[in-house]
């Protein structure tokens, strides 16, 4: 798995549900796993995606849309 994205879980556990409905398994796991989960939703977070969906997944997320303007 390569790393994707870090950000507050909020957006990891919606980036991850959104891969998901592209057919792109990721994975999410804690900054710092030793902390506590007590449900706060601005945690560090990273998400990883398979190495050979890496490129797919950056094009989806992070290209900029053309058909948009």
């Amino acid at each position: 798995m390569r790393h994707f994205f870090t950000g507050p879980v909020i957006k990891t556990e919606l980036l991850v549900e959104w891969l998901g409905r592209h057919g792109i398994v990721a994975e999410q796991a804690w900054v710092d796993p030793g902390l506590a989960d007590d449900g706060d939703l601005s945690r560090e977070a990273q998400v990883r995606v398979a190495e050979t969906d890496y490129d797919r997944a950056y094009q989806l997320f992070f290209a900029e849309r053309e058909d948009e303007l």
